[in-house]
């Protein structure tokens, strides 16, 4: 069994298929790790989905503002934008199924016995993996419990910017989502600058990009979200994934065994 992670795939599916064939990938012995961001921008995003949750127990998948998106917009009444490829998820006969099978999935996962974790944006210096791992389970429960329609429409804001241990409700909810899936510039006290997108060179005066700053710990973390920098951290600790496939770029696989990466060209 071998295990691959890849990067935000976001609806391209024909690439996604080219990059699991070029390692001859099979669910029945391997097991794939997605990164987040599954399906919107790209042209396929429901075959994307079907693909995905029809591996069951040879995938792993983390959400990505992209994936949240999609149940904002069915849960919480907010409505596409106009560059989303969501329709066809929408109107599909299978939508509340796949809808179901995405508010399962995870904000992070943690390997311990491989000391890595994957999240879509990274994971910021100031949480420890425990704390990660249980401010994820959090909001989890609240995707997934009764709460998930108020959690959706009003998920979307950059207040509260930085994390505290006394914040509750909605505020707590969203600042955890934003370390999650929206991070990518940050501050030594932890807060969040979610305007600035370009690459890492070119971070906000008193920020810096969040796999800079130094961590208490040697956990390897897989992301993705950050098309711009093109999988460069410069470190070998913080693997990015996100190669801007649906931008013309290229969809990254790695091999876990290995490290071995495989690209696959969109342009």
């Amino acid at each position: 069994m071998t295990d691959y992670a890849i990067g935000d795939i976001q609806g391209c599916y024909d690439r996604l298929r080219d990059v699991l064939a070029s390692v001859d990938f099979s669910p029945s012995r391997d097991r794939l790790w997605v990164a987040g961001d599954l399906i919107n921008r790209g042209p396929s995003s429901l075959a994307t989905l079907r693909y995905l949750e029809g591996l069951g127990d040879a995938t792993k998948v983390v959400l990505g503002n992209h994936d949240l998106h999609l149940l904002a917009v069915a849960l919480g009444g907010h409505s596409p934008k106009k560059k989303d490829t969501l329709h066809d998820i929408l109107e599909a006969p299978d939508c509340d199924r796949l809808l179901h099978w995405l508010r399962q999935q995870k904000l992070c996962v943690h390997d311990a016995g491989r000391n890595l974790m994957m999240t879509h944006a990274g994971l910021p210096h100031i949480w420890n993996v425990d704390q990660a791992v249980a401010y994820a389970r959090e909001v989890e429960a609240v995707i997934q419990g009764s709460d998930a329609d108020e959690y959706f429409s009003q998920m979307y804001g950059n207040k509260p910017e930085r994390w505290c241990d006394t914040l509750s409700g909605m505020d707590r909810w969203r600042v955890i989502t934003n370390y999650f899936t929206r991070m990518r510039f940050i501050a030594d006290d932890g807060s969040l600058e979610l305007t600035a997108k370009e690459s890492a060179d070119s971070a906000p005066e008193g920020y810096a990009p969040w796999f800079s700053y130094p961590r208490q710990d040697d956990v390897q973390v897989i992301f993705g979200h950050w098309a711009a920098i093109e999988g460069d951290t410069g470190s070998d600790r913080f693997i990015g994934l996100d190669t801007g496939c649906v931008w013309g770029g290229a969809l990254t696989l790695m091999n876990l065994d290995t490290g071995e990466k495989v690209h696959c060209d969109c342009s």
